[in-house]
């Protein structure tokens, strides 16, 4: 099982975590009665009804369990330890997980003990790392719990999996408590983040994040021996049919503004998916085809990427 940092005894990076736990929990202390967590800043008091992402205060999670199917450093031999939360602060039309995200299925109300219990469970199952599956809506409650988990003994990697519609300066106030940020960069085009997701301003609030964790990571992914992941950054970009220019654009951004050295991860499992009928898209009413994928895959080339997951059409 990994340590947080080979660099670092384990007690004097727990030790460290907890601090910036006790900043990052005074600072936010007000989300509870007015949430501004995520880049919609809806201020809504979610003791008492839910935000934009459809979710009050009490967290929910759909499931937790060794999960196999991440980047291989992510997932390594044993698994990632994932906990699916419930709800979402983006409405894609064809969201992959939308029985979770948008129908907000089969949750269960879990307390911060409860939660902290499921990351102890996960690391006793021998799991890499702790994953937060669409975590920035409860993002107060899972450092409430890890602030519980630390002290019981957790002691493994965190991941912070997103669809990457994050605030920065949260993600800057993260420094020192996650370990690896496992982003989503979806949209470069405000027309198309509006039409298919319903939030316009996803490139602006998605590039301001990656830059921050890129700042905080740099080129290199962390592992050890093994080739397990113990910090890093892994961008991931779900290729949608019809829309291959988006993609283009936002490799080109990313190389452009990070660098050709970080890592990515080009999915092309897209299937058609929740409301694409009812929303009339039909240009994604299909998977992407063999042409799109290897059209992607040579600009990729092209611009010099040097570590990047791809797969089979």
């Amino acid at each position: 099982m990994a340590n947080l940092d080979v660099r670092l005894p384990i007690q004097l990076k727990i030790k460290r975590k907890i601090e910036k736990i006790d900043y990052f929990l005074e600072k936010y202390k007000s989300v509870k009665e007015c949430c501004d967590i995520c880049p919609h800043r809806c201020r809504v008091n979610r003791s008492k009804s839910a935000g934009k992402c459809g979710e009050p205060w009490v967290t929910r999670i759909s499931s937790y369990n060794i999960h196999h199917g991440e980047e291989p450093p992510v997932s390594g031999i044993c698994g990632s330890g994932t906990i699916f939360f419930t709800g979402c602060n983006m409405k894609c039309s064809y969201c992959q997980n939308f029985p979770i995200s948008q129908l907000r299925q089969a949750h269960r109300d879990t307390t911060t003990d409860e939660l902290a219990g499921i990351m102890l469970n996960l690391q006793g199952r021998k799991a890499h790392n702790i994953n937060f599956v669409t975590p920035n809506h409860y993002l107060y409650q899972i450092v409430e719990a890890l602030k519980t988990a630390y002290s019981l003994g957790l002691n493994i990697p965190l991941v912070y999996n997103s669809s990457g519609f994050d605030r920065a300066d949260v993600i800057a106030d993260l420094d020192g408590i996650i370990d690896i940020y496992l982003p989503d960069a979806k949209y470069y085009s405000p027309d198309i983040s509006e039409k298919y997701s319903c939030t316009r301003n996803y490139f602006e609030e998605n590039s301001r994040t990656l830059l921050e964790m890129y700042s905080q990571t740099g080129d290199e992914l962390e592992t050890d021996c093994d080739g397990i992941a113990l910090k890093g950054l892994i961008i991931r970009h779900l290729v949608l049919p019809g829309n291959i220019e988006n993609t283009l654009q936002i490799l080109e951004w990313i190389c452009g503004n990070l660098s050709n050295r970080v890592h990515i991860s080009l999915m092309g499992q897209y299937f058609p998916a929740h409301k694409i009928s009812s929303d009339n898209l039909p240009e994604l009413n299909r998977r992407i085809n063999g042409e799109e994928y290897d059209r992607i895959l040579e600009f990729a080339e092209k611009l010099g990427f040097e570590n990047a997951w791809f797969q089979e059409i």
